[in-house]
């Protein structure tokens, strides 16, 4: 039998397949139907300090290649999720899900994150760097220096597993200098990739989004050839420990398959989970299973990060 377990740092999933923050992950409705499929855990929406309505509607379109969308946060406020999964945790101490949070500013996140450190929370907790609809609010890990104070400064109080999100990079140079920089810090993993930011559609004449007069993140079957190369980027640059998520473009068991090819650990699913809701995690897995059983591999280790490359 083919397994698509999987770990990452001390915590074991049965599948590698999970939702991205963003998609169907807001109210504790959405995070249970996601718990109780197929999926190997869940990652909540991405939370701020307090609760948040987001950006004007129409603030999302689907696209001939999937979408483009400016929520810009909309959530129930770090809290809601942080209570939510404290409960969870108490029924079963082994439960691994991902707490997805970020501030609206350094000093919010701090205090997000001093509250999760202060906590009985012993699970993952994933920090946005990487959202590009908030007006006004530019994606902070495009900055490097202020991310290397950011981080610098967590981790003097921050002990707890921790990764973060990143944006797509574009450029060998910046994968090297955000490598270097994340190599500094004990980090659990990376997500990578957020959406690719500040893209347009139109119709006919017209933007098909509201906020930021139709600028917004591109996500889909656009986005999958960026999602591998930073994945793969990464795990050639980063150091061992830090684990990555691939997110990017997934809609089959092939695209997640490539994600682990490139070397991801875990693969999640947005734009495609979005369409076809939780029957997907079972579908891409069993897509998943197959091309494994095919190539002969028994695990995602057998071929995680093992991209060949033409002599």
């Amino acid at each position: 039998m083919t397994s698509t377990a999987t770990h990452i740092g001390n915590f074991q999933f049965d599948n590698c397949l999970m939702n991205a923050a963003g998609v169907r992950c807001m109210s504790i409705k959405e995070l249970e139907a996601i718990r109780h499929s197929k999926a190997g855990a869940f990652v909540t929406k991405t939370a701020t300090l307090e609760e948040r309505a987001g950006n004007p509607h129409p603030r999302m379109a689907s696209t001939p290649l999937g979408t483009i969308n400016s929520m810009g946060l909309p959530n129930k406020g770090f809290p809601y999720y942080l209570d939510y999964l404290l409960s969870l945790q108490k029924e079963n101490a082994d439960q691994s899900n991902i707490l997805s949070v970020v501030g609206m500013s350094q000093l919010e996140t701090h205090v997000i994150l001093q509250t999760i450190q202060n906590s009985d929370y012993q699970g993952l907790v994933e920090l946005n760097l990487s959202c590009p609809n908030v007006p006004g609010k530019p994606q902070i890990a495009y900055d490097f220096e202020t991310t290397e104070k950011l981080l610098k400064d967590i981790f003097t109080y921050y002990k707890k597993p921790l990764g973060v999100k990143l944006p797509p990079y574009f450029d060998i140079v910046h994968f090297d200098q955000m490598a270097d920089i994340l190599n500094q810090f004990p980090l659990t993993f990376i997500n990578s990739v957020n959406s690719i930011g500040n893209g347009l559609v139109i119709d006919d004449e017209t933007v098909v989004i509201k906020p930021k007069n139709g600028f917004g993140g591109i996500g889909g079957d656009y986005i999958k050839p960026t999602a591998l190369a930073n994945v793969h980027a990464f795990y050639q640059r980063l150091k061992p420990s830090i684990q990555i998520i691939g997110t990017g473009g997934v809609k089959s068991g092939r695209d997640a398959f490539e994600h682990i090819l490139c070397g991801a650990s875990m693969v999640q699913i947005g734009s495609a989970f979005g369409y076809e809701d939780v029957p997907i995690f079972e579908r891409v897995q069993k897509e998943l299973q197959d091309i494994m059983t095919e190539k002969g591999y028994q695990t995602i280790e057998d071929f995680r990060g093992k991209l060949h490359y033409i002599d």
